[in-house]
């Protein structure tokens, strides 16, 4: 873990202040919008580069896991998601998509920090991440038309130009930069892809700025959003944890697998929900500020998700 990493949330939240005070300034106001779409594509482009799809056949020598994974993941968590939505956010729908659409993405990167400070089995995670990306970026248009289209209606058209933008094109930008450097792996492996592992927070960080920029004003009009998002957050995050270690129990797995498993389906992955919320629904802020709230709650929960494992590994 590089110091990026260990400040991620600081950077972050750094990043939300800025764009606040500049957004209170015409300029920044008018203009900062065009940029967030291109630090999303420079931010998902890195993530992209950073997962080698050829070590997908390294999920499935764990079926049961696996198969866990994805059942909890891709079946449970949406409906876990849209019944918190429906109970705490029912007079709030676009903090309701916003909810649904940070929910429904398993992560793809933090959740393995916390999975080692955990003592958990780290080389298990990493199996099931290209699966997970895999299934989200192939799944959220899904759940978007059938969840967040129960509560406002959604054209099919709008869903589907964001999943090309912002995950296909930089998905497939990607690995044809994978496929070109194949005779330059030590360049690909020691060079770019270590920069773009490191960049990603701070591409993030830019698009969250520009976009704060761009809504400064109508967010600071709207700050009771982290109060009534805090409820339903830390419930799915409660709900999740405490079904993962029944599971795991259930299924016998080893301290070490019921770790992943946890650290699995309590992680979201909120910069490709993002992505997909800035160019999906630019004139409804809220859904997107959501996305950047999210995280906030979430990693606190994490490190404290990662205690309480280490302290049940201690008891044990």
């Amino acid at each position: 873990m590089n110091v990026f990493e260990k400040f991620q949330t600081v950077i972050i939240l750094t990043a939300v202040g800025i764009g606040l005070l500049f957004g209170q300034l015409y300029f920044f106001e008018q203009y900062a919008g065009s940029f967030i779409v291109p630090f999303l594509l420079l931010m998902l482009y890195g993530l992209f580069l950073t997962i080698p799809l050829q070590h997908l056949k390294d999920a499935f020598k764990n079926r049961k896991f696996l198969n866990t994974s994805i059942l909890i993941n891709f079946f449970w968590t949406p409906l876990i998601a849209w019944g918190l939505g429906a109970v705490f956010l029912a007079d709030h729908p676009a903090l309701w998509i916003g909810f649904i659409m940070l929910m429904v993405t398993p992560c793809t990167d933090w959740y393995l920090m916390f999975t080692s400070i955990a003592k958990g089995n780290v080389p298990l995670s990493t199996s099931v991440l290209p699966i997970n990306l895999i299934l989200q970026v192939v799944l959220l248009p899904v759940y978007l038309f059938i969840f967040a289209g129960t509560i406002e209606p959604i054209p099919l058209s709008t869903i589907g130009e964001s999943i090309v933008l912002v995950l296909i094109i930089p998905f497939t930008l990607a690995h044809v930069t994978r496929y070109a450097l194949r005779k330059k792996e030590r360049f690909l492996n020691e060079k770019l892809v270590p920069f773009f592992a490191t960049a990603q927070i701070f591409f993030l960080s830019l698009a969250i700025l520009a976009m704060f920029a761009s809504q400064g004003k109508y967010l600071l009009n709207n700050l009771e959003v982290i109060s009534i998002l805090l409820l339903p957050v830390l419930l799915f995050f409660g709900i999740n944890f405490i079904g993962a270690q029944s599971v795991g129990k259930a299924l016998k797995f080893s301290y070490e697998d019921t770790v992943s498993l946890s650290l699995t389906i309590i992680a979201r992955n909120s910069p490709v929900s993002l992505a997909i919320a800035v160019t999906a629904f630019p004139d409804q802020p809220l859904i997107a500020l959501a996305l950047v709230i999210g995280p906030l709650i979430e990693l606190p929960i994490l490190a404290i998700a990662s205690q309480l494992l280490l302290l049940k590994r201690k008891t044990a």
